[in-house]
C-alpha cells in the first residue's frame, strides 16, 4: 500500500473524497476540481492538523457539561425533575427496559468518549511520524467514521420524548441544557472525523522527497 501511495503522489494524481476519482490536476496548483463530480481535491486535506485538534479541543471541552448537566426536564404535580445521561441510565434500568439502558449508555457516553480518544492518539501519532500499526490505525479511523453517527441517538431518545409526553397540566417532558452540549460533542466529533485526512497515517514511510511533492 505504501508503493503505491508513492507511485500516486509522484505522478501527481489526487483522489477525491467525494466518488473516489483517482485523476490527475489540470494545472499544477496544489488545489484542482474533480473531472467527475466537480469537487474540489487536494493531495491532502488543508490545515488537517489545525481543524482536527480544533474542534477535538471543542468536543472535549463539551463533554464535560453534557455529562454533568441534566438533559431532561421533567414536569408533574409532585414538582420539577432534572436527570443527567448517567442518571437517565440508571432509571431506564430495569428487568424490561435495561436494554435500552444500555443502549444510551454505549451511544451517550461510551461512544464519545472512546472518539475523542481515538482522535487524539491518530492525531499524535501521525504528528510524531510514526510508522508502526499502520493498518490498525487506518481500521480505527474507519471504524470511527461508521458508529460516530450512532452516538446522537441520546439527542433523539430526549427529542422524541420530550415531543411526545406532553399531558398537560399533569406531566410535561423537555430538552434541558446538557442535551445542547451533547449535541455539540457529536457535531464536533463529526466535523473532527471529516477533518483527519486518514493517507497522512502512511505518509511518514514515504521518502522525504515524495511527502512534500
Amino acid at each position: 500500500m505504501t508503493h503505491s501511495l508513492a507511485i500516486a503522489m509522484e505522478r501527481g494524481l489526487q483522489s477525491c473524497d467525494e466518488c473516489g476519482l483517482l485523476s490527475r490536476p489540470l494545472t499544477s496548483d496544489d488545489e484542482a476540481q474533480c473531472p467527475r463530480c466537480g469537487e474540489e481535491v487536494h493531495f491532502r486535506k488543508p490545515q488537517c492538523f489545525q481543524r482536527t485538534w480544533a474542534f477535538l479541543i471543542a468536543a472535549a471541552i463539551c463533554y464535560v457539561p453534557a455529562n454533568m448537566l441534566p438533559v431532561l426536564t421533567t414536569t408533574t404535580a409532585a414538582g420539577r425533575t432534572s436527570d443527567t445521561i448517567l442518571e437517565g441510565v440508571v432509571l431506564l434500568w430495569s428487568p424490561t427496559g435495561w436494554p435500552l439502558s444500555l443502549i444510551v449508555l454505549v451511544a451517550s457516553v461510551m461512544i464519545p468518549s472512546a472518539k475523542i480518544l481515538a482522535l487524539a492518539y491518530l492525531l499524535f501519532t501521525v504528528q510524531r511520524r510514526s510508522i508502526r500499526n499502520n493498518e490498525q490505525r487506518t481500521r480505527l479511523y474507519r471504524t470511527v467514521e461508521i458508529i460516530g453517527r450512532w452516538s446522537m441517538v441520546d439527542v433523539f431518545v430526549d427529542t422524541f420524548t420530550a415531543s411526545l409526553v406532553q399531558l398537560q397540566p399533569l406531566m410535561a417532558v423537555e430538552p434541558a441544557s446538557g442535551l445542547f452540549f451533547f449535541a455539540a460533542v457529536v457535531v464536533f466529533t463529526m466535523l473532527a472525523v471529516e477533518s483527519f485526512d486518514p493517507r497522512l497515517i502512511w505518509d511518514a514511510a514515504l521518502p522525504i522527497e515524495v511527502r512534500h511533492a
